[in-house]
């Protein structure tokens, strides 16, 4: 009804947001709060998108997706369930034999935790992979091979991609290892919703992830991963360690030193990956680890948001010769 002060585009113009006015054709776009011009390209995934007027297009591939299992039992499923379950046994990482739909599979991947520190946490340190007849162990650094009776031939072949070992198999699972604890299972698109185990069932949807051997959805963590040990004879975890109220003397130092995940360095990140739960899961390594390599759980904690940043285009550049 009267006349306000203020600013607008003149007609047939639009506001880019930052303060200027363009053409339709020339509108900027948002992803993870940044702001790309027209024409740009990101990937995102296995994607390539485009932006235009204003909208992203982005190319339809479907993508391998990728477990991690890191430090003292950190979990993120495929479908991006973070959690954590902490139990000193062997446990079914990802299997595609799973109930009455699939009895005979083809690969499968077995996690075997190992004490690491006084606290009584595990740290995934042996990693068996079946493929076929073909069994993979890998512990201390080193992979060993043996052959089974039973089972179809899967090819397989592996390299060292920088610190990592890598084993690739012509099933589409990939095995991508630190050689400490970090372990990624990747998997192609053909296992969607085809695979059970405690990195969940690959079907794009996390609230089902915490499905139990026996096919039931199980709200729990703990009673969902003691459903997926390998031995009926190791016991159950009945409660989760917290690591930091049985060594309070270590939690400043773990908060002082995990404090990196929060701070400046990893600025560009933090709006593209969450670092709250890798904060926690570092003070919970930091104060485990005490009985030496203190320092190696807590760079494999950071190393683990690093890699999720590089994967959302954040590259950080955060090791220096003071820091791991």
């Amino acid at each position: 009804t009267e006349c306000v002060s203020g600013c607008v585009c003149p007609e047939g113009l639009f506001d880019d947001g930052r303060g200027g006015c363009v053409e339709e054709k020339d509108c900027p776009c948002v992803h993870n709060n940044q702001w790309y011009s027209s024409g740009q390209k990101i990937t995102v995934d296995c994607n390539t998108c485009t932006c235009q007027k204003g909208l992203w297009s982005c190319t339809d591939n479907v993508c391998y997706g990728t477990c991690m299992i890191y430090g003292s039992g950190h979990y993120i499923t495929f479908d991006g369930k973070f959690y954590d379950f902490d139990g000193n046994c062997e446990y079914v990482a990802i299997q595609d034999f799973c109930g009455d739909k699939n009895p005979s599979g083809s690969f499968s991947i077995i996690t075997e935790n190992v004490p690491c520190g006084t606290t009584g946490v595990t740290c995934s340190k042996a990693i068996k992979m079946f493929l076929g007849k073909t069994e993979l162990k890998l512990e201390n650094k080193e992979y060993k091979e043996i052959q089974r009776d039973v089972g179809d031939d899967v090819i397989y072949w592996n390299r060292t991609v920088g610190l990592y070992l890598v084993i690739e198999a012509s099933n589409g699972v990939m095995l991508i290892w630190d050689k400490k604890t970090t372990v990624f299972i990747k998997l192609s698109p053909d296992y969607k919703g085809k695979v059970c185990g405690l990195c969940g069932n690959f079907d794009d949807k996390s609230n089902n992830d915490f499905t139990t051997r026996s096919g039931l959805l199980e709200p729990n963590a703990l009673k969902f991963g003691n459903s997926w040990k390998q031995s009926p004879m190791c016991p159950d975890v009945t409660e989760e360690i917290k690591p930091c109220d049985m060594k309070p003397h270590r939690k400043s130092w773990a908060e002082k030193e995990c404090s990196i995940i929060q701070s400046e360095v990893f600025k560009i990140c933090h709006s593209k990956v969450d670092p709250a739960p890798f904060y926690e899961a570092c003070v919970h390594d930091a104060c485990s680890c005490d009985s030496g390599g203190d320092c190696e759980c807590f760079c494999s904690a950071v190393a683990a948001y690093a890699q999720e940043c590089t994967k959302a285009e954040a590259c950080v550049f955060w090791r220096t010769p003071d820091i791991c």
